[in-house]
Order: structure tokens, then sequence, then C-alpha cells
């Protein structure tokens, strides 16, 4: 981390965010390592097995995370080995970003600890360049028509970004708007989304959805932000079938 910092002539809002996800990512990946250790010394007879060690052996052995590691990590509902490939997916993206300590093209959001964070830091970032008031500006969306593998650059306005299912219904690329869902198909992508902000009295949600983001399919406390998203139907179709977007999904 000292390191990182050396290297950073201009620290802005997105570095800021990334800089905090790369130290919480330490901490969890740490508690990891020592618990881990702790354990294998016990097992091996060099400690004695403790409560926490007991603790530690029944997570693992009934697939799921151990609560020491949940405790420092973020919301999941995944079982330990998709939750071990999730964890991967997401130090990688803070090992590129520690690369040359760009904002990425496209921002994998689901992988962020503080996911509101760093809509925050969009909203910062249009407001000292716009020299709005920062209580007075409001999230606008574009969802495209491109993956996330097709950006080629970053956007001059907001920030691309991706990892986002629709829940209760899809999002169709050839209308540009929310569609009722196919049958069997739970949790369809979204595309590449760009969010900007904006004054709030210039944004008009008319033909669109205020659609709730959630971090999980638990929803409640896992509350993220409300993009307003386009939609030929009228919204109380859509908040009676329940449609949010959601982060990460059991599929």
């Amino acid at each position: 981390m000292m390191e990182i910092e050396e290297r950073i002539d201009e620290r802005t809002p997105y570095t800021s965010v990334f800089l905090q996800e790369c130290e919480r990512m330490n901490l969890l990946i740490f508690e990891m390592g020592r618990s881990l250790r702790e354990l294998d010394a016990g097992l091996r007879g060099d400690l004695s097995i403790s409560e926490p060690m007991e603790a530690l052996m029944d997570a693992l052995t009934s697939n799921r995370p151990p609560d020491n590691w949940v405790a420092l990590a973020y919301p999941s509902l995944l079982p330990l080995g998709m939750w071990l490939v999730n964890l991967l997916e997401r130090q990688k993206q803070l090992q590129d970003w520690t690369a040359d300590l760009a904002t990425p093209k496209c921002t994998w959001i689901s992988g962020l600890f503080n996911p509101q964070a760093f809509l925050t830091a969009v909203l910062q970032v249009t407001a000292r360049k716009n020299e709005w008031p920062l209580d007075k500006i409001g999230f606008t969306v574009d969802v495209t028509k491109r993956g996330p593998e097709e950006i080629e650059a970053a956007t001059r306005e907001g920030a691309y970004i991706h990892g986002l299912y629709v829940e209760g219904a899809r999002w169709d690329t050839a209308t540009g708007s929310l569609e009722e869902a196919y049958m069997k198909e739970l949790y369809p992508k979204l595309p590449v989304m760009q969010v900007k902000a904006a004054p709030s009295d210039k944004i008009d949600t008319k033909g669109l959805y205020v659609c709730p983001c959630y971090k999980t399919q638990d929803r409640g406390p896992t509350y993220v932000f409300n993009p307003a998203l386009k939609s030929k139907e009228p919204s109380t179709k859509w908040v009676m079938a329940g449609v949010a977007l959601i982060m990460s999904v059991i599929e």
C-alpha cells in the first residue's frame, strides 16, 4: 500500500475509492491466511484446538465462508467454492488497477466492497468539474448495447459499470428498454451501463422505471442506489413484479 501511494500523482475521488478497496482486501486476505495457518498448526498438534478453530473447520466442511471472514468481507450468499472464485476475481480487478492506477475503462462495480463509494465518486468528480453543489445533483444512467469486453476507452462523462443482473424482467437491447423476462431465465445480465451525474431539478423520470439495485438476492440492507431505466410499460407493472437489479446472484 505504501508503494502504491508513493506512485499516486493526483488523489482523485476514484483513486481514494480504489485505495480503500485495496485496504479492505488486504485485511480480509490477512485474516484468511492467519486463521488457516492457526488451524493447520492445531491439526498438526502444535496448538490446542480452540473454539474459533472449530468454527472454522465446521464452516469449511459445510461449504460456507467462515464467520470471521464474512465479518471483513462483503454481503454474499455464495457457497464457499463460488465465494473463493468471486474473491479472486475481485482481487484481480484491484491488481489490474495497481498496474497504472487509472480508473478502469469499465468498472466491475459488483466486485467492490463499497459500490456506493464509487457512485459517490462519480458525483464528486462531476460536481467539481461543473462547479455544482454536491447535494443538488443526482444520477442518470444510460444502458449501452455493449458488453464490458467491447468498451475500448473510459467515458469522458461519468463512468461505465457492469456486473448487474435483472430480477423479475430483462433488458431488451433492440428496444433499449425493460421487457418481460423469458421463461426459465431468472437473472439476465444487464449490458454495460453508463452512470452520469446531473442537476436534480433537470432529471426527468417520465417513461422511466426507478429501479432499486441491491448487492444480493436478500435485498433489504444490501441496497445500493436507484438507477432509472427506460420502460415502455408503466412503472407500476415493474413495481408489482418486484423488478430490481442484483449485483451477485446464485443461478
